[in-house]
């Protein structure tokens, strides 16, 4: 099945006062693969001006502009018309041998960098002890170990808007268990990569289950993992939801943790204060095949 999202992502930032310019770098550009189609993408902001656009490190397109002249508030709007699909059916278990093929083929640098901590992503002690207490062990077979992690984390976290911000540490989530999903999508990659899984972070959109153009979710963007196993290669999961990646998941951009592929991150010249507001808006429109 494809399934085809026209996907609006409006940012506004507001300052207290007057600044003197804005620098912003965007990963807001859906990815493009076999599996996902992006036909129609385009950055619109206030104040106006050229946007650039890049090629970043693992496939991600990156977007980057300057507004020089004096302003009181940034907005940005990017639009996305995505293709998903379709989307191989993956396994829940592997062979007997899967860690050994595992640890093979892990000798590659791109997995291998996926095996190292991160900023956000990386060992403590809160995981250690969050990992006994809950009884985390890897198992047998890479893949269903990694299936139920996903259904335990959802089991222990709750999803709590507002309770993390974008640079809180696993730590705040282990301790408090609440947070949103990138704080579950860097649980879950510290613990799949501390048991030798490489394991990727994955920004994107969460389209809605309904078809025909009735499916229409509004919120913020979505976050979750991407595991690496010899013979399937790369799978998604999901552990705010407890679900397997599907044609609802729109992949943007993928890297060790958040840091590496943040929706916005600038700086502007001033004194002032910012803030922040975000909105998506997602139309499922007709799926085909």
């Amino acid at each position: 099945m494809i399934t085809r999202y026209a996907i609006e992502h409006a940012i506004e930032f507001v300052y207290s006062g007057p600044v003197r310019g804005s620098v912003m770098t965007l990963y807001l550009c859906p990815l493009q693969d076999r599996h996902q189609i992006v036909s129609r993408f385009s950055i619109q902001t206030d104040p106006a001006g050229a946007v650039f656009d890049f090629d970043g490190y693992l496939g991600n397109r990156g977007h980057f502009f300057d507004r020089p002249a004096p302003h009181r508030r940034l907005s940005i709007l990017a639009r996305s018309i995505v293709e998903v699909g379709p989307i191989p059916e993956k396994p829940e278990s592997l062979g007997a041998d899967a860690w050994e093929e595992l640890r093979r083929a892990t000798a590659e640098p791109e997995l291998r960098l996926m095996l190292q901590p991160s900023r956000f992503a990386r060992p403590s002690p809160a995981l250690d002890e969050f990992i006994s207490s809950c009884d985390l062990e890897p198992g047998e077979d890479p893949l269903a170990g990694a299936l139920a992690l996903r259904t335990r984390l959802h089991q222990s976290f709750d999803y709590i808007p507002g309770a993390t911000a974008v640079d809180s540490p696993i730590e705040q989530i282990l301790e408090t268990r609440e947070g949103v999903c990138q704080d579950y999508a860097h649980v879950m990659a510290s613990i799949l990569r501390g048991w030798g899984v490489p394991t990727r972070y994955v920004s994107g959109y969460l389209g809605s289950d309904r078809g025909d153009g009735e499916g229409v979710t509004t919120g913020e963007s979505h976050a979750w993992v991407e595991g690496w196993f010899a013979g399937p290669g790369w799978i998604g999961f999901d552990p705010t939801n407890d679900v397997q990646c599907d044609e609802r998941h729109v992949r943007v951009a993928v890297g060790r943790d958040y840091a590496d592929v943040p929706p916005t991150r600038g700086v502007f010249h001033g004194s002032a204060e910012s803030m922040l507001s975000t909105e998506v808006r997602i139309v499922r429109e007709t799926s085909s095949r």
